[in-house]
């Protein structure tokens, strides 16, 4: 599937956004690697994909370069009380480093939210720069409302449907595949 609207452009080189397909594994493990120096995020992934935890997974493709970009967005248990909504975690989000700083990563970030809001997920959770996620309305005030493992500064929360959160503390359990980060 490709993105709907424009593609990205730099140049004369395009930028296709679309879900990932089986054969796209060991691109975008090379990707992950590449973005994050490590397989620990490689691991991640593989693991929500075996668990079956992972809810959308999104790949940039430059013309000339394969893909270049992937995001990943898994399942949340999200409870207070009696009451349970629907929640995904955004992680991880990577951009081969030379590709990054062209609206790549922005882009998948955005495409990715639309894909959640047409599986009717209540609420995001991503654990990063405050700075980069805020322009996509991710809040740090807003997790506060979350009891999570990853509770702290780069914990930043986005409701899809508006006011879903309300005033309480929700609960927060992360996929097992998680647990191995710490």
């Amino acid at each position: 599937m490709r993105r709907q609207g424009k593609a990205l452009s730099n140049g004369a080189r395009m930028t296709d956004l679309r879900l990932r397909h089986d054969g796209d594994d060991e691109r975008i493990a090379f990707v992950i690697r590449r973005a994050f120096g490590s397989e620990t995020e490689v691991d991640l992934v593989a693991d929500l994909r075996s668990d079956g935890d992972m809810l959308c997974e999104l790949v940039a493709e430059r013309e000339g370069a394969g893909i270049v970009g992937h995001v990943a967005f898994s399942r949340l248990d999200v409870a207070f009380a009696d009451r349970d909504i629907r929640g995904a975690a955004l992680a991880p989000l990577a951009v081969l480093p030379t590709h990054q700083r062209h609206g790549i990563g922005r882009a998948l970030v955005e495409e990715g939210l639309k894909h959640l809001r047409a599986k009717n997920i209540d609420l995001v959770i991503v654990l990063g720069d405050p700075a980069y996620y805020a322009r996509f309305g991710f809040s740090a005030l807003l997790a506060r409302l979350l009891q999570t493992p990853y509770s702290g500064d780069g914990l930043q929360a986005l409701e899809l449907r508006a006011g879903v959160l309300g005033k309480h503390a929700w609960d927060v359990t992360y996929p097992p595949a998680f647990a191995k980060l710490s």
